[in-house]
C-alpha cells in the first residue's frame, strides 16, 4: 500500500465536509479522451499451483496446462476491496500528476465488493482524499472496458474533465475452494487508469455487447455466494466473442490486425488468449499474457496486463493497443488505444 493511504482511508482529509460541485463547463477543444496514468495493487500474499492441487487431488502440472497459471496472489482475510481499489487508483493518479481534489468521477468496476452496499467507489473516493462522484459498475471481467466506455462518454459530452477508472476484484472470496474449474482459476488484485479530456480522441469507440439468454454459465448466487461457471461452453463463447469485438473495434476505427502493436485481452485463460490468436492470427509476441502469475483476476486484469506490458518495454507512448474483454452477463466488449499522454492534454 502506498505512504500514508492508510491514514488517509482512516480519516481522509476534508472528509467531514460534504461538496457538490457542478459539472465543468467543457472547453470547446477538448472533444477527445486520453489515458494519462496507470497504477496497479496487488496482495502481497503469493499461492503457487502446489497448495491448490494438493487440496484438489489433482497435479498441479494439470492446472498449469488447462490454464496457463503458475501463480496468483490472495488477500488477505482482513483486506478490503476498496483499500486494493484505492492503492491502485492513488499510484495511477501519480503517474498522470493529477492530484484527487482535481478529480470529477470515480468510477470502480468490480463484482466482488466488500458489502452489498454502499458501493466501493465512495470509499476509495474518500481514501484519496477527493468528494469526487462515485459509481460502482458491474459488467463482471468485461468490467473494465465497460467503465473506459463511460469514462470516455462523460467526458467527452464535457460532463468531467478527470475521470479514475478503478477494476478491481477479491475473486478468491466467491470462489469454492472445491471447485476444479474456478478454484485454480480466480485470484485477486486491482488495477486503475486517470482518463482526461484531450483536443485529439486517443480511445476509438468502444463496442459493446451482451446475452443475457445464457447468463447461468458464470454465475454467482445469492444464496451460495460462490461462482460456478460452465468451463466449455464459457471457452467456446470468450473466444468467439473476443474474437468478433476485436474485428468490430477496428472496423469501427478504420484499422487492420496489422495496425495494432499489442493485443491486451482479459486474462481469463491461456488457452483463450492463444485460441483468439490463432483465430484472428495474431503472432503470439503481440499478445499480452500476465495470467502465468496473476492468475484470472476479473475487472482488474486488464490494467494489470498493461503494466505486466509497460514493464517488460512493450508498451511505450504512442502505440496502438487493442483491449478486450469477455465475462459474466454474457457481456464483452473492445476498443483500440492510442498510449500515451500528448502534449495536449486539459
Amino acid at each position: 500500500m502506498p505512504d500514508g493511504l492508510a491514514a488517509r482511508v482512516a480519516a481522509p482529509e476534508g472528509a467531514a465536509e460534504s461538496t457538490i460541485a457542478a459539472e465543468p463547463v467543457p472547453a470547446p477543444s477538448r472533444t477527445g479522451t486520453e489515458i494519462s496514468g496507470l497504477g496497479i495493487a496487488v496482495p502481497e500474499t503469493v499461492l503457487a499451483n502446489a497448495p491448490i492441487a494438493a487440496r484438489l487431488g489433482i497435479d498441479e502440472s494439470w492446472i498449469a496446462q488447462r490454464t496457463g497459471i503458475e501463480e496468483r496472489r490472495v488477500a488477505a482475510p482482513e483486506q478490503r476491496l476498496s483499500e486494493l481499489a484505492a492503492a491502485a487508483g492513488e499510484r495511477a493518479l501519480r503517474g498522470a500528476g493529477l492530484l484527487a481534489a482535481e478529480l470529477d468521477l470515480v468510477l470502480v468496476a468490480t463484482t466482488s465488493n466488500d458489502d452489498l452496499m454502499p458501493g466501493a467507489s465512495p470509499r476509495v473516493a474518500a481514501a484519496l482524499g477527493t468528494a469526487a462522484a462515485a459509481i460502482d459498475l458491474n459488467a463482471a471481467c468485461t468490467g473494465f472496458v465497460s467503465g473506459l466506455s463511460l469514462a470516455c462518454a462523460t467526458i467527452e459530452s464535457g460532463r468531467a474533465s478527470n475521470v479514475l477508472l478503478v477494476g478491481a476484484d477479491l475473486m478468491t472470496r466467491i470462489t469454492d475452494p472445491e471447485d476444479r474449474g474456478t478454484a485454480a482459476v480466480f485470484a485477486d488484485g486491482a488495477g486503475a487508469i486517470v482518463l482526461r479530456g484531450a483536443e485529439r480522441g486517443r480511445i476509438g469507440p468502444v463496442v459493446l455487447g451482451s446475452d443475457g439468454a445464457q447468463a447461468d454459465l458464470i454465475l454467482t448466487p445469492r444464496a451460495s455466494g460462490v461462482t460456478a461457471m460452465q468451463g466449455h461452453e464459457t471457452f467456446r463463447h470468450a473466444v468467439d466473442r473476443m474474437a468478433e469485438a476485436t474485428q468490430a473495434a477496428l472496423a469501427a476505427t478504420d484499422l487492420a490486425l496489422a495496425d495494432v502493436d499489442l493485443f491486451v485481452y482479459h486474462q481469463a485463460n491461456a488457452r483463450i488468449l492463444r485460441s483468439v490468436g490463432e483465430r484472428l492470427g495474431l503472432p503470439a509476441e503481440r499478445v499480452v499474457d500476465s495470467i502465468h502469475h496473476y492468475g484470472n483476476t476479473s475487472a482488474a486484469s486488464i490494467p494489470l496486463a498493461l503494466e505486466d506490458a509497460r514493464l517488460a518495454g512493450s508498451l511505450e507512448p504512442g502505440a496502438t493497443v487493442l483491449l478486450a474483454a469477455f465475462g459474466a452477463g454474457l457481456t464483452w466488449g473492445a476498443t483500440v488505444v492510442e498510449w500515451g499522454r500528448g502534449d495536449d492534454a486539459a
